[in-house]
């Protein structure tokens, strides 16, 4: 059968230059091979480009267990790296695999895509990850799967709920990854009656008490919010700061 799979001209940014402080900034987010900003939330593929080449190498096991709109799944497979991503979303799997399927030369990751909960990673062995490089939902502040019934998607919870499940996901990526590795997530902070939440860093608490060590803390700077405009509007009125960061923990499983 004829391939399919379309050949891409551009496999990586012109500019880029591996980040070598704990702020990170990218008014330009990305649109080299099939990027695009059409899954709301997704992250810039600097994020996952920065964290692979850091934290892994060529031929290493990457895991995703967020995948959404398939951001890791493409760098990973543009840069040499394996890669299982996973969601419970139908919708969001569709679009991983459609964006996974290019071709470029020396562009040979393995791309595995496949439904399943994050806080139950039991068709992945204990200790054979090299890498996680993921990105969840903030809590309840983008519904994924508006619309749609799945009951196992995390958008869905409210904060405290978010993060007591976030403690079989943290207790699930510990076990996978393999000692000495990195796990690297990103998460946002929320407001609510006018008072921040800081869901970044109790999140960092859950992965801490799973086991994990805190290697990094990087600030990231967001851009081009789809609220910015509202809330632009409102931060005077009902004086407030704009939320305009995101943190990118790095974490480590220790050798024994």
């Amino acid at each position: 059968m004829p391939d399919k799979k379309k050949e891409i001209k551009k496999w990586g940014p012109d500019d880029f230059e591996l980040e070598m402080t704990s702020v990170w900034s990218f008014p330009n987010r990305g649109n080299w091979a099939t990027h695009d900003a059409k899954w709301r939330g997704n992250w810039s593929p600097y994020i996952p480009r920065n964290i692979l080449l850091r934290y892994s190498k060529e031929g290493d096991w990457v895991l995703d267990q967020f995948a959404g709109g398939g951001t890791t799944l493409v760098e990973a497979k543009l840069l040499n790296r394996n890669i299982i991503g996973m969601d419970v979303n139908p919708t969001a799997l569709k679009r991983c695999r459609e964006k996974v399927k290019f071709k470029h030369e020396g562009a040979d990751g393995i791309v595995k895509v496949s439904k399943c909960d994050a806080r139950n990673l039991k068709p992945i062995p204990d200790e054979s990850i090299d890498l996680i490089c993921t990105h969840p939902p903030y809590a309840n502040i983008i519904h994924y799967s508006e619309g749609q019934d799945i009951p196992q998607d995390l958008s869905n919870f409210k904060v405290n709920d978010f993060l007591e499940q976030m403690k079989s996901v943290a207790s699930e990526s510990y076990r996978v990854l393999k000692f000495g590795k990195f796990c690297a997530i990103l998460m946002g902070d929320t407001r609510q009656k006018g008072h921040v939440i800081p869901l970044s860093f109790k999140t960092m608490r859950v992965f801490e008490d799973a086991g994990f060590k805190l290697k990094e803390i990087i600030m990231k700077e967001q851009h081009n919010c789809r609220a910015t405009g509202y809330w632009k509007t409102n931060s005077i009125k009902y004086n407030f700061l704009l939320l305009a960061h995101e943190y990118l923990f790095i974490f480590e499983k220790e050798k024994k």
